[in-house]
């Protein structure tokens, strides 16, 4: 898969981590799963400090710890990806462990299983001995990516606004 690596961001990645947001917002997308609020946060050297912060320190009461990646080929960012360190009941019902997003350029060409592989790796030397992965019951090409990466459906919850969050577990070894 072309070099991809998952990479955390820091602040020379700004001017492409702008871009890679503005692409978002050039399709009419108003969130970019596994960023970390990337599409929300006016100030990206802001934006670095609080995904730092969410590796490294305690956090407060109902919020986990998380690593936030950049899926970069070359100098390019193709993704994000975002491994949650524990279950919260808000992620244990409908976000999982990891969340991960592709640039909508780059959608379909195998990037998103791969990130994920990566991400899975990363997991296993958190010591996680399996992982919860959700996406909408409408993503066929999410739910594709989690199965081709092990991902089992364990149920399906309805969520308020009509939608259906399909619940995936993976099993590391």
């Amino acid at each position: 898969m072309e070099n991809l690596k998952l990479v955390l961001p820091t602040l020379d990645m700004e001017k492409e981590a702008l871009s890679y947001r503005q692409e978002y917002i050039d399709y009419g997308e108003t969130y970019i799963h596994g960023s970390a609020g990337l599409m929300k946060e006016e100030d990206y050297k802001l934006w670095v400090e609080k995904i730092t912060y969410a590796r490294t320190e305690k956090m407060p009461e109902g919020l986990v710890n998380a690593s936030t990646y950049f899926a970069v080929v070359g100098d390019r960012i193709v993704g994000t990806i975002q491994i949650r360190y524990r279950l919260n009941e808000f992620l244990l019902n409908y976000g999982g462990h990891i969340g991960y997003g592709v640039r909508p350029s780059e959608r379909r060409k195998g990037y998103a299983t791969e990130m994920l592989s990566q991400a899975l790796e990363i997991c296993r030397n958190l010591g996680l001995e399996c992982v919860l992965i959700t996406c909408d019951k409408d993503n066929i090409g999410s739910a594709r990516t989690v199965m081709k990466n092990g991902g089992i459906l364990e149920n399906e919850i309805p969520r308020e606004d009509g939608g259906i969050t399909q619940r995936y577990w993976i099993t590391l070894k």
